[in-house]
């Protein structure tokens, strides 16, 4: 990209081209864009996400089953970092319903990304900052409460909004949890998209995404706020919400990714 200046192409910086000056609001934009491909061929999407819906319950069942609760909040906090390597089919029909190919669930589920292998190397790089940050969160608790078996949730609330030491653990927590998800936040958000549609490998791309999030910052808060609104919201329906949700995000992911990029 360039500006065109006594009739010769004269490129940009690198920082300028990727930075677009989109508005705040620009995020409700890519949310109603989302909706309409939700709506357009609705089944393959709400299959899609009724999908991630039981794997997301069978993994809170699984912990409860094997007494590995405590580390619930952060395997659920974890969800969002591996979040957009799970919708790289909703991308797939987005980008279907863009370019006019058919969209079935097939292609949805088979993915054939530009990349190649390379997505799925992201999804792996993804996975270990996951585990890294469930680990981070269990030593956070050791650190504050010391090495002792976990009390259940609700003793654990208690002593979180009752105790000096639980406020003080609930700070640190909160801010290393904001890190962790900032982090994982700016170099996936695009990274899979761009490694759906372009030849690039793993680390150009989570590289560029980086870029385009820190170039794009008022926009990109706003639309992370929605991510992480609508995220609980599907939580506090127990997971449910996550079957209308998920294809949602997915969807308007994709917009937000051919905004910005």
């Amino acid at each position: 990209m360039g500006t065109i200046e006594n009739g010769h192409d004269i490129p940009l910086p690198l920082s300028a081209q990727r930075r677009r000056n989109l508005p705040a609001r620009a995020a409700f934009f890519w949310l109603g864009a989302g909706w309409r491909d939700l709506g357009n061929t609705p089944l393959p999407s709400f299959i899609y996400g009724f999908a991630v819906f039981l794997v997301s319950l069978s993994i809170v069942w699984g912990l409860f089953r094997f007494e590995l609760d405590y580390i619930l909040f952060p395997a659920l906090a974890g969800f969002m970092v591996v979040g957009p390597v799970l919708a790289i089919g909703l991308y797939q029909k987005s980008r279907d319903l863009e370019t006019g190919h058919p969209v079935n669930l097939s292609r949805m589920i088979f993915v054939k990304a530009a990349s190649g292998a390379q997505v799925w190397y992201t999804g792996a790089i993804l996975c270990l900052l996951m585990l890294v940050w469930m680990r981070a969160a269990v030593i956070i608790y050791a650190l504050f409460f010391g090495l002792r078996p976990f009390p259940g949730f609700n003793d654990v609330l208690a002593m979180l909004i009752s105790t000096p030491v639980g406020w003080a653990m609930l700070l640190v927590g909160t801010v290393a949890g904001g890190l962790f998800a900032a982090f994982s936040f700016a170099i996936s958000t695009f990274a899979i998209p761009m490694l759906l549609d372009e030849r690039v490998d793993a680390f150009t791309a989570m590289g560029t995404s980086i870029s385009l999030v820190w170039n794009n910052l008022p926009v990109m808060i706003a639309w992370g706020a929605i991510v992480l609104g609508l995220f609980l919201l599907s939580l506090a329906t127990g997971l449910f919400g996550l079957i209308v949700v998920f294809p949602l995000l997915g969807h308007a992911t994709w917009h937000s990714y051919r905004a910005i990029r």
